[in-house]
């Protein structure tokens, strides 16, 4: 049966005129007059007795009229349920130990600010781990170190970091490299320095996070390669001793990427977003 058709019947059914009924459904009342009689046809009995003042319900029209409501209501819940699904209701959302302060939280302000109605929930891991996670459908989107190689893992916005080499200013460096683990990204980027220094015989050290790294550089315990706006974040910018890295020696980019089978439907918001640091 036409859900439009009980539409009509509802609006007039409710109005006891047809004239009324259309005036609601914003047509004319020719149009509504030939859906009820199409109606009326389908069924094979009236649903009105048309009287000099309108209309009102025949026997069968009551007994309709409450299931046409209730078909009428399930259509529209239906409807709406469908407009949502083209809605972006949650996002999960993964980012990389240092992208937490860099990149994540700028983020969430972000979305918070435009799109409140957005449920997040949020992941903090290794880059590794957290493209596994994109590639098994388990996070939406991800901020990770470097632009990904996986085939199934697109790009959606690339942010460009300054890398900054740092030893410590008052106490004699040694060689050791500190770093938060050994897959971390500018750990990684720091033995690649080393190399570019000519030092191939030295020690590492894995420190708990970026704030007890610095910490440890300040007093000469080692040194390491960390974004310029890590290093400002935690206050050490005037405490140690920093040398801008080429890109064309070491090149850690912040990318924003997603399954490219699962763009985002804020994709196009998200490629624009700044979250300048």
């Amino acid at each position: 049966m036409d859900s439009n058709l009980l539409k009509v019947f509802v609006a007039v059914a409710q109005k006891n005129s047809f004239s009324l009924g259309a005036k609601k459904l914003k047509v004319t009342q020719t149009n509504v007059s030939l859906r009820i009689k199409q109606l009326e046809k389908n069924l094979g009995f009236e649903v009105f007795h048309r009287i000099p003042k309108g209309v009102i319900l025949t026997k069968e029209g009551e007994k309709l009229l409450p299931l046409a409501i209730e078909i009428v209501d399930k259509v529209k819940e239906a409807q709406n349920q469908i407009r949502n699904i083209k809605k972006q209701d949650s996002l999960v959302i993964a980012s990389t130990y240092s992208n937490t302060k860099m990149r994540l939280i700028p983020l969430l302000q972000k979305l918070n600010q435009d799109h409140p109605d957005i449920r997040l929930e949020l992941i903090t891991n290794n880059t590794i781990a957290i493209k596994q996670m994109i590639v098994e459908y388990k996070v939406d989107i991800a901020f990770i170190n470097n632009e990904p190689s996986h085939e199934d893992i697109v790009l959606l916005k690339r942010y460009e970091n300054e890398l900054l080499f740092v030893e410590s200013k008052k106490n004699k460096t040694c060689n050791t490299i500190l770093g938060h683990q050994d897959i971390c990204a500018f750990f990684n980027g720091a033995k690649k320095y080393y190399e570019h220094l000519g030092i191939e015989d030295y020690p590492v050290l894995e420190l708990a996070n970026f704030e007890v790294i610095l910490a440890c550089v300040e007093l000469g315990m080692g040194s390491t390669i960390l974004p310029k706006s890590i290093v400002k974040k935690y206050g050490y910018i005037s405490k140690v001793k920093s040398t801008v890295v080429s890109k064309d020696i070491v090149d850690i980019p912040t990318c924003l990427v997603c399954r490219k089978d699962n763009l985002p439907k804020i994709s196009n918001y998200l490629k624009k977003i700044s979250l300048d640091i």
